[in-house]
């Protein structure tokens, strides 16, 4: 393994894409401490920490700068959003698919368009984010001690072109260093709150506040999910394709057989993503009426983060997104088509219609246990918040994004290696990522 990081500064092109990301995502993280404008970062600190709130998953992947109310308070969700949003429309809206055939062309135009919805859903949230600090009050204290009609404008603003800032380091990360740019920040910003977490455990543990054996169990159970989110995360089921051989002249070609692989997540973390922006909505209107209050004690109570029902509406919605993108994103019938135009066949199955169909039943079947599993790990941080006193998030689309993050770089630093004659992290066999 010491070999290994060592081959990696003695290639000139990989060391010079490895301290690029890192000098950028330093930038990032100087950013998260720039303060915003007319807001008592403090007092908006005490009041999240002293309830659960929908908000403090929003905290979590701006990297803390919510609940500081930096200038990347919104973090690159808004970005993310838009890529989800045209990424389904492509499968509804011909000229969208068009675009997606296209290849760089398309995907440029399709990158634009990108940036122009990532600018108005930052927009509006960023408008709900300031009604919601007009409102913050911890102890008699305001948070907000400017007058609305300045700090509106202002925090829309700023908060925007936060994003936008951010939108643009995850870009130049992407093209000119190592890893998926956005993934990236996202990723730093998760990781960036552990150390503080583990402080706060011993700190815990020192002053008698939480017995050994429990802090014990709670690591052993974190490792335990740990575990279980990679294996799920590389989970597939193989089904074996056989290519008839043709013969040429005095060629002979083809005869191989294959294996078609179907991912358990094949939708990756995105159905828990839409999921929380679902979540996320009812906090978002009540900022709006204040004064009613039946919505307040709905958003209060009902769907409270760790509620029963927020809980159970949570991981439903899960469950459907990840059957309603994979249908999306992998089409059993094209599939079926391109195996007989190449002369390919599942043994025992008809190819056409009949390898659709099986290829469709397979899917349907996997999906559900990835799907019910991540929505279990997706509900874990507000079972360990509300049960066990844990006082931070852990597991939900954090922990997937740092596991598969982490997976997808040193793929890409192994390729690199690889290219050049080095040996990889594993010289028994080789780190396989998956797409965000």
């Amino acid at each position: 393994m010491i070999d290994t990081f060592r081959s990696i500064f003695k290639v000139e092109e990989l060391r010079k894409r490895i301290f690029f990301t890192l000098g950028l995502l330093v930038v990032y993280r100087v950013g998260g401490h720039i303060p915003t404008p007319g807001v008592d970062g403090s007092v908006l600190a005490q009041f999240l920490s002293s309830q659960q709130s929908i908000f403090g998953l929003l905290d979590l992947f701006a990297g803390g700068a919510f609940a500081k109310a930096t200038i990347f308070a919104m973090g690159i969700m808004p970005y993310i959003s838009a890529s989800i949003m045209l990424q389904l429309l492509g499968a509804v809206i011909p000229y969208l698919q068009r675009l997606q055939r296209e290849g760089e062309e398309g995907r440029r135009k399709i990158t634009q368009w990108t940036r122009y919805l990532t600018v108005l859903i930052a927009a509006a949230q960023a408008y709900g984010t300031a009604a919601f600090l007009m409102n913050v009050d911890y102890n008699g204290i305001k948070a907000v001690h400017m007058a609305a009609i300045y700090f509106i404008p202002l925090t829309i603003i700023t908060f925007t072109t936060g994003t936008i800032f951010i939108m643009w380091l995850g870009e130049q990360i992407t093209e000119r260093g190592i890893g998926n740019g956005i993934s990236l920040i996202i990723f730093i910003g998760i990781i960036a709150r552990f150390p503080e977490a583990i402080i706060t455990e011993i700190q815990f543990l020192w002053g008698g506040t939480r017995a050994f054996w429990l802090e014990i169990m709670m690591v052993a159970a974190m490792l335990i999910v740990v575990a279980a989110i990679i294996l799920m995360t590389r989970a597939q089921r193989r089904i074996p394709v056989q290519y008839p051989r043709k013969v040429v002249g005095r060629r002979v070609f083809g005869g191989a057989t294959t294996h078609l692989p179907l991912s358990i997540n094949s939708a990756g973390v995105i159905p828990i993503i839409f999921a929380q922006s679902i979540m996320f909505l009812p906090s978002t209107v009540a900022q709006f009426f204040p004064d009613t209050d039946w919505i307040q004690n709905l958003v209060a109570v009902t769907l409270a983060p760790g509620a029963l029902w927020y809980n159970i509406i949570y991981g439903l919605i899960i469950v459907f997104f990840a059957y309603f993108y994979t249908a999306i994103v992998f089409n059993p019938v094209e599939i079926a088509d391109n195996m007989r135009k190449n002369g390919g066949y599942i043994p025992g199955i008809r190819p056409g219609k009949n390898t659709a169909d099986y290829i469709d039943r397979i899917l349907t079947r996997i999906t559900l246990p990835g799907a019910l599993f991540f929505a279990m790990i997706a509900i874990l941080p507000w079972v360990l918040i509300s049960w066990a006193g844990v006082n931070f998030y852990f597991g939900g689309t954090g922990l997937l994004i740092v596991v598969g993050v982490a997976l997808d770089t040193l793929q890409q630093i192994e390729s690199h290696l690889l290219m050049r004659h080095y040996d990889g992290f594993m010289k028994k066999g080789r780190i396989r990522g998956r797409s965000m």
